[in-house]
This record gives C-alpha cells, structure tokens and sequence, in this order.
C-alpha cells in the first residue's frame, strides 16, 4: 500500500512538470498562460509562433505521462506493484498535468499526456486512439471535437480488446473513463463554442 501511494504521488509530482512553462522559458517566449486561450499547452505554445517550441512541449506532456507508468512495469513488480499501480500511476501523471503543483494548479487539458499513458498502457490501443483522432480531425477539423472522441472511445477499445488482442485491466479501464471524464470536463468551455458554431476549425484564422 505504501509503494503504490508513493508511486502515485511520484506519478503526480512528473506530471504536475509544465512543459508549456518550461520549454516557452527556455526558447525565451511569453509564459502561454498570458495569451491565446491561457492554456499551458502545445496548442497555445504553437501561437507563440515557434512550432519548435510547440512539438518540444507536445512530446515532453507525453513522456511525462508515459514514463511514471513505465517505471512501475519495470520495478514495480519488485515491490509488489501491479496493474493496479500503474493504472493509479498514469492517472496521477495525468491530474498532474491537469492541476500542477508547482504551477500554482494551473494546467492543461491533458490531450498529450493521456496519449502517453495509453502508450504506456497498451501501444495498439495508443495507436487506435489516434487513428480515431485524426480521422475526426480530417472529417470535421475540430481540434477539441477530435480530443474528446477520441477519449471516449479509449477505454471502449481497451474493453473490446480483451483476450483478443490484451489481457485487459480493469483499474486501467477505470483509469481511461477517469480521463476521459476529466478531459471532457477541461474542455466544456470548447463544448460551448462547438455548438455555438463559434469553436474555431484547424487550419482557419480565429475571429478576434
């Protein structure tokens, strides 16, 4: 019980590292809680106008929700940690991000970090997950609309999986509706926009 409180709590602190903060300080660029829509995440750091700096920050939002999970699967047995341990560490890494510590509980909507604790999870179910995002973004290039779709059916591919293509977990099942919730819920103010049909479309310039 200890190692996996102290598991999540390590889980917690790598994810609550804000990348858009860190990596926009280190390319010299405005802290992206200061612009655009205030969200610490790739997508505002993109509008800063360096794409370095954006796919820095969208690849290191991953990692920091790959590896806690990772680390439990490599050590974790030793200590007796299992499937439901590396569940609880990917969703600590992801609320991590959510609500920052060291950044005052201010963080993103957690899109790239959840794709990292997928990865971790399962790889095919990493991989089906983002199929089914780029396939909404091709059809409908909303952004948002996309990140929530392709949370939702996340956990449902995880289900229709087992025994077929994974043993699947269900405290990992658990972690991925969590997720999904939480995702759902950063992103209500993009709810409001899409069906106000004001929510802006990939690729076209946002109306001030």
């Amino acid at each position: 019980m200890l190692h996996t409180a102290l598991a999540a709590l390590a889980a917690y602190l790598i994810g609550s590292l804000s990348f858009a903060v860190i990596v926009s300080r280190a390319f010299g660029l405005s802290d992206p809680r200061t612009y655009g829509s205030g969200n610490p995440g790739a997508t505002n750091v993109l509008r800063s106008g360096s794409k370095p700096a954006a796919i820095v920050t969208l690849l290191l939002d991953a990692f920091k929700g790959w590896l806690p999970v990772m680390l439990v699967k490599w050590f974790g047995p030793a200590y007796g940690l299992g499937e439901g341990a590396q569940a609880l560490a990917g969703l600590a890494a992801f609320l991590g991000h959510l609500y920052p510590v060291f950044f005052g509980f201010k963080g993103g909507k957690g899109v790239a970090t959840a794709v990292g604790v997928l990865l971790a999870f399962e790889p095919l179910l990493a991989l089906a997950t983002l199929l089914t995002f780029v396939i909404i973004v091709v059809f409908f290039r909303y952004v948002s609309l996309a990140s929530m779709v392709a949370a939702l059916f996340a956990p449902a591919y995880y289900l229709l999986g087992h025994e077929v293509v994974w043993q699947a977990s269900g405290a990992k099942a658990l972690a991925m509706m969590a997720m999904a919730a939480l995702l759902i819920w950063r992103h209500r103010e993009n709810i409001q926009r899409l069906m106000a049909g004001t929510e802006s479309k990939l690729g076209s310039k946002k109306k001030p």
